[in-house]
């Protein structure tokens, strides 16, 4: 089986692509769905067994598209015919190129473009390294395009709606653009075969069979984007994208050598979800069968090196480091499929349920897992353990945060485990506890992931829970220098309590955290006490009069008395702990709010549109320069303040129309000019 993933912006016909591609000979089936993020299709196509990805459009869901690029023999970007709208496509270029995979760019609903093929190439081109050819022109009457010329093979093909494309004589008034649009092509390819170079200085003809070997070769080598175009709606271009990805997608073999660095990978964890009263379920691409041999070359495999035709990958075989529970293959063409234990229809598989003795996986097969709790999403496996995917896969940083509170509190305990659950096959979530509120904390990467989240848990799990925006990690510190005595004396019967402590405190620079020391003479307070006065004072600026955390300040323990009996570590304790608190109260006390450090990253056009969004967050604008490695994009560095952060996300998506993402780190902590302490 070849795997490919479809991908794009939203409102780009991704799944209308997805579909046509696979109703292109009427087999299809569908196997496996996660929710709102990505739907997998199996399919024929040429007697070839075919499984396409669809992932959902919006920066927030190609956050989890690594896993199935990784698995995946080469990947379909699914552009609007606008050159406007070419921006919205530059995250998707950007991880593509991260991923190394081969790429074919398919520019959708063709028959409603206004601008010239090559304009929306161009602006294309302003997000990519690599270089994009055109590999069609379209055919236009009365402005309206009505089919496309094949510019390597050279024919001409009129769109008929709901069928495929019908074979014509290439217009007479086409035959110049035809060529010019040749030439270009194939001066492209030419920086990469010598052959056809020497053809072009020479004037000499390229024949197709030349430049269709040629265009596989940099294809699978990662050199060139082609771009195709049609119009997925009507079934227009669809045939010739199928063929294109057919003859030029590389086989499983160099799938499994992308991943060489993660040493011999058998299997890939593609796609996850958790369904109830089944449990967790994992799609793996088995990218190898565990023989020994050159894991570049299927030829080295020695079919009859294990039983059941050489397929080492099985159900009760080791995978992980565990043995694989049930395991269910994944086939094309064996009817209508569907999340199982949601859907009448099984999985479609090849006559094999879950409860089959065996479900043999080949290289390049796809299997669902399930009661094999090991098995997570984005890890790739060998039978001796598990590998997480390069980082060019993994989710960028979650900055969307939120606190979840259970509805019933006696789903507490059921909400941690739940959540927990969902971390293994959400590599975008990431589940901590609040150090303020001590609640669980969510970090997400937009709103639509909560949303997700929260749906999950109430119809997988049965949990209803509310989210609540996390409060400020505010802290407090003095603005004048205090010296204050405290005496400690508690006479309740038995050993008494006693002791009595001068301290100073003063004001130090922002971040100069807290500093303890003494200037205790002639031992009017035993050294043995005094760790126990700093082990109260620093208790005591944990949680200052206001309830924030106290920060830099130097206190000094300068002058005491304690006595012989009723004196104890407890008492002076207890002691520094209130004197510390005492002063405080006399030293002017000053919110301070953290400011963080933001790097924005987003495409380059839109840089100058955040220095106002900077600025309205009262932010303070560090800089911005062109980002190395990403083309057409910007790395853009402001300090934050921490509570503006929720704001930054509203304001980014609108201003770069849901294109740039951003990190954080802390800086330092400043004062919080109009927040008023409690």
């Amino acid at each position: 089986m070849r795997v490919v993933t479809i991908l794009g912006p939203s409102q780009s016909g991704k799944s209308t692509l997805t579909r046509a591609l696979a109703d292109l000979e009427g087999t299809l089936c569908k196997v496996h769905e996660t929710t709102e993020v990505a739907a997998m299709v199996s399919f024929t196509f040429m007697a070839e067994d075919w499984a396409a990805i669809d992932i959902s459009g919006g920066v927030e869901n190609l956050n989890q598209a690594g896993p199935a690029l990784a698995a995946s023999d080469a990947a379909v970007l699914c552009v609007p015919a606008d050159p406007e709208a070419a921006v919205l496509s530059a995250p998707y270029l950007r991880r593509l190129e991260e991923a190394g995979i081969p790429v074919f760019l398919f520019i959708n609903r063709i028959d409603e473009a206004s601008a010239r093929v090559a304009e929306i190439v161009a602006a294309l081109q302003t997000y990519c390294n690599h270089a994009i050819i055109l590999r069609q022109v379209p055919i236009r009457e009365a402005g309206q395009v009505v089919g496309a010329v094949d510019l390597i093979s050279e024919r001409a093909w009129k769109y008929i709606e709901g069928q495929p494309s019908a074979l014509i004589e290439l217009p007479k008034d086409m035959q110049q653009r035809e060529q010019e649009a040749r030439g270009e092509m194939l001066e492209a390819l030419a920086d990469y075969d010598d052959h056809i170079l020497t053809e072009l200085i020479e004037d000499q003809q390229v024949l197709a069979e030349e430049a269709y070997d040629v265009a596989r070769r940099v294809l699978q080598h990662g050199d060139l984007f082609p771009a195709l175009l049609g119009a997925a709606e009507h079934g227009n271009g669809v045939w010739r994208l199928m063929k294109s990805l057919r003859h030029e997608a590389p086989p499983v073999a160099a799938t499994r050598s992308r991943l060489a660095d993660m040493g011999q990978v058998l299997a890939v964890g593609c796609m996850a979800d958790q369904v109830r009263h089944l449990g967790k379920t994992v799609v793996l691409r088995m990218l190898d069968d565990g023989q020994v041999g050159n894991p570049a070359d299927d030829h080295n495999r020695d079919p009859g090196a294990a039983q059941n035709g050489g397929r080492t990958n099985h159900q009760g075989a080791a995978l992980g480091g565990h043995t694989l529970g049930g395991l269910a293959e994944i086939a094309a063409g064996d009817g209508a499929g569907g999340r199982p234990g949601k859907d009448k229809e099984k999985t479609g598989t090849r006559g094999r349920g879950w409860g089959s003795a065996w479900a043999d996986l080949q290289p390049g097969d796809l299997g669902q897992a399930v009661k094999s709790d090991h098995l997570n999403l984005g890890y790739c496996y060998s039978a001796e353990g598990s590998t997480a995917l390069p980082g060019w896969a993994q989710p960028r940083p979650s900055t969307y945060r939120r606190l979840l509170i259970p509805l019933r509190e006696r789903d507490e305990t059921r909400l941690s485990t739940a959540l927990a659950r969902l971390e293994e096959i959400d590599p975008a979530l990431r589940v901590e506890q609040d150090a303020i509120s001590g609640r669980v904390l969510l970090n997400l990467q937009g709103p639509l992931h909560l949303r997700r989240i929260l749906a999950t848990l109430e119809s997988e799990f049965g949990v209803e829970a509310l989210s609540e925006l996390v409060p400020p990690a505010l802290c407090e510190t003095i603005s004048r220098r205090v010296e204050l005595p405290y005496r400690h004396r508690k006479q309740s019967g038995g050993a008494g309590q006693f002791a009595d402590v001068r301290i100073e405190i003063s004001p130090l620079p922002r971040g100069g955290g807290i500093c303890f020391s003494d200037r205790i003479k002639g031992g009017t307070v035993p050294k043995a006490y005094i760790p126990a006065v700093e082990a109260g004072a620093r208790e005591a600026l944990r949680e200052g009069p206001n309830g924030h955390p106290v920060v830099d300040l130097a206190i000094c323990l300068t002058d005491g008395k304690h006595h012989a009996v009723d004196s104890s570590d407890f008492a002076f304790r207890t002691a520094g702990k209130m004197a510390t608190r005492a002063a405080l109260v006399q030293a002017g006390l000053v919110l301070l709010q953290p400011i963080m450090k933001v790097t924005i990253h987003a495409p380059s056009v839109f840089t100058g549109g955040l220095v106002p969004v900077v600025n309205n967050l009262k932010g303070q604008l560090l800089g911005f320069a062109p980002e190395q490695g990403a083309a057409g994009w910007d790395i853009f560095e402001a300090l934050l303040p921490l509570t503006a952060q929720e704001a930054l996300s509203q304001s980014l998506a609108r201003a770069t129309r849901g294109t740039a993402w951003f990190e954080t780190a802390f800086d330092h902590y400043e004062e919080a000019r109009g927040l008023a302490l409690a």
